[in-house]
């Protein structure tokens, strides 16, 4: 049986032959967000999983990508209100799709189509390809900021970036700033990211299990029993919970093999 450290990897390589997003960033970013561990959970805000995807942007692409996966049932549930925020009426349904960034597979297929759209969305606002820096930054200051701080780069490298970015900065100092509260260049602080990516790429060591080759490049599938087993594993957490077939279980289940017509 493959580790849980392979299924990790394996899975993030799948994203990558899926979806044409570079192993390299993903694997990185995997390592730099939770360590390569699928059920990491912020203490702070509703990060989970591999990427850390919080609640909202979760169910955002989902909402977006999951039909393209198997995940139309999940899909389908996402209703976006006039604020602009994303929710689910049926709170267990939404408990079960918020668990699914404990899924190795599903949170790095996601995590590869959210960075295709941000690179989609840069590359036509920059007039230039990208690099995993890039996405990086599109991670970390939002679509938006990334296209204004490497539009900023492309125009002035060594020009200090804390200025455009009063918040990210107060809130992320020793970026923004050396250790002698000196501002950092925008071209500091991209290269600091890039070597930062670099890092958890190389501290992974050669154990890596790479995608089947014998699945399609583009190839799109989901097992049903993945998602089950993900419901069965939390109840198996909960003190004091025997673990029985469960009512939203045989739901979910049902969902998953309507959706795929098995």
């Amino acid at each position: 049986m493959a580790s849980a450290g392979n299924r990790v990897t394996n899975a993030i390589a799948m994203a990558s032959r899926r979806t044409g997003v570079d192993f390299g960033y993903l694997l990185g970013q995997a390592k730099i967000e939770s360590s390569l561990n699928p059920t990491a959970r912020a203490s702070t805000s509703s990060a989970t999983g591999l990427y850390q995807f919080v609640d909202q942007s979760w169910l955002a692409v989902i909402d977006k990508h999951g039909a393209e996966y198997g995940l139309g049932w999940a899909a389908d549930a996402i209703q976006r209100g006039n604020n602009g925020r994303y929710y689910v009426a049926d709170p267990d349904l939404r408990q079960q799709i918020l668990d699914l960034r404990k899924h190795p597979e599903t949170a790095s297929v996601m995590a590869a189509e959210h960075a295709a759209d941000n690179k989609a969305y840069l590359e036509q606002r920059l007039g230039r390809g990208t690099e995993s820096v890039d996405l990086y930054l599109a991670h970390f200051l939002g679509v938006g900021g990334a296209s204004k701080f490497l539009s900023a780069y492309d125009r002035a490298p060594g020009a200090t970036a804390a200025s455009m970015f009063p918040a990210a900065a107060a809130a992320n100092r020793s970026i923004f700033y050396d250790r002698s509260g000196n501002a950092r260049s925008f071209a500091d602080i991209r290269d600091r990211f890039a070597a930062k990516l670099q890092k958890g790429v190389d501290t992974i060591g050669g154990d890596i299990q790479y995608a089947d080759a014998s699945l399609p490049s583009g190839a799109k599938t989901v097992q049903p029993a993945d998602y089950v087993r993900i419901e069965t594993q939390r109840l198996a957490q909960q003190p004091d919970v025997t673990v029985a077939p469960q009512p939203q279980t045989a739901r979910l289940a049902y969902l998953m093999l309507a959706t795929l017509g098995r």
